[in-house]
């Protein structure tokens, strides 16, 4: 006998979708689909549940269900706006939390209602407003990352220098680069930020310096004002490790007002398995642009990540540049062993919206880095005709 007395729920009707790849044979795959609508929204036995405003709508209703090959089927889930209280945080936890424990279940897609995306307001700049910021439009950008770490903060401010000289777009710190003692944040972020703006007022270009801001919680928002008052003219933030709705507040918080380059790290472990986790579309594309990311970094099919395929990366492409309300689509940027070579092969993948990260084929290629970059520029914007 139920507990809980029926009470009527004030809902708007508006819905949203996640569609979901689930394995094992058709019987336990709809058992899977049937537990998502439950373990996701009530967790709670459903027997107990009476007749009403719960049952109408607070569980989540499989839309569809279908295979899509051998022991593997498609199931998409609607789930009422409401539950996600118009909060990212909850909003991740109804797509992909308890679920998340559990196997042969993987998030593919998202289809979030207008009403549910008015309450975000995604990418700053998106890819527009990245080239007016840089004036660079009709190619792919080329960034890079200042590195090793154990380099001074002057050696890596002189490293950045030489890179703006040849006109790379957008240099950011390596990912590992913290507040270590060898290159401190603030010297390291002034130092750079003197010898970026140096570069430019003698070339003309307007390459952009993103420092690393991530840190411990409460330093962060320290940091990131600092980069601004000093001049940096972006951010990178790792939002595996300070949390993707952090980064959608500073995003939205109109005293920062930069854009904001969004790494992989950590949240790779989400994406490598076929058979479950979060897709790359996702992971990489559709929650980076609900927090508000304006490049997206992530490993390249083609360089020392093999784990992701072309397929991934098309995804990922996908993902940036997807329909999604009114929110701007971002640039994917691809790293990990890029080179020229590659550069005809990628434009199919990513087409013109792209940002290049190359690092160490930079380095290889010759001692002088501003020789190098304006060479791989020109290479560049040749293959983009």
């Amino acid at each position: 006998m139920s507990i809980i007395a029926s009470q009527p729920l004030s809902v708007s009707g508006s819905r949203f979708r996640a569609v979901y790849q689930i394995g094992g044979d058709e019987k336990s795959a709809r058992a899977r689909a049937e537990d998502i609508c439950i373990e996701e929204t009530i967790e709670y036995p459903p027997e107990l549940i009476p007749e009403g405003g719960i049952r109408e709508h607070v569980f989540g209703r499989i839309e569809s269900f279908e295979s899509i090959g051998v022991e593997k089927y498609r199931a998409v889930i609607s789930f009422a706006d409401e539950i996600s209280g118009y909060e990212l945080p909850q909003l991740v936890n109804v797509i992909f939390g308890n679920i998340s424990m559990k196997p042969a279940i993987r998030l593919i897609e998202l289809d979030l209602s207008e009403d549910l995306l008015a309450h975000f307001k995604g990418p700053r700049f998106g890819i527009q407003g990245l080239r007016d910021l840089i004036g660079a439009h009709g190619r792919p950008l080329l960034a890079t990352a200042t590195k090793p770490m154990g380099l001074s903060a002057t050696q890596l401010a002189e490293m950045a220098y030489k890179l703006a000289l040849g006109g790379i777009d957008i240099i950011k710190d390596d990912h590992g680069l913290g507040n270590q003692s060898f290159a401190p944040f603030k010297e390291r972020v002034l130092r750079t930020v003197d010898e970026v703006a140096n570069a430019n007022a003698k070339t003309g270009f307007r390459t952009m310096y993103m420092p690393n801001v991530t840190g411990p919680f409460e330093s962060m928002l320290e940091r990131i004002h600092f980069a601004k008052e000093v001049g940096a003219t972006g951010l990178m933030l790792i939002p595996g490790h300070c949390g993707l709705d952090f980064m959608r507040r500073v995003a939205d918080d109109d005293s920062i007002h930069l854009p904001i380059m969004s790494h992989p790290a950590f949240v790779g472990s989400y994406v490598l398995s076929l058979d479950f986790g979060v897709s790359h579309l996702v992971m990489h594309g559709q929650l980076l642009r609900l927090a508000g990311a304006d490049l997206s970094v992530m490993p390249n099919y083609i360089g020392r990540f093999a784990s992701y395929s072309r397929e991934d990366c098309i995804g990922i492409a996908r993902g940036c540049n997807m329909p999604m309300s009114a929110f701007k689509p971002i640039f994917s940027a691809p790293g990990g062993g890029i080179s020229p070579a590659s550069f005809d092969d990628m434009l199919e993948v990513y087409g013109k919206d792209v940002a290049y990260l190359m690092s160490s084929n930079l380095h290889k290629e010759s001692p002088d880095l501003t020789d190098t970059v304006k060479r791989f520029r020109a290479m560049l914007e040749k293959t983009t005709g």
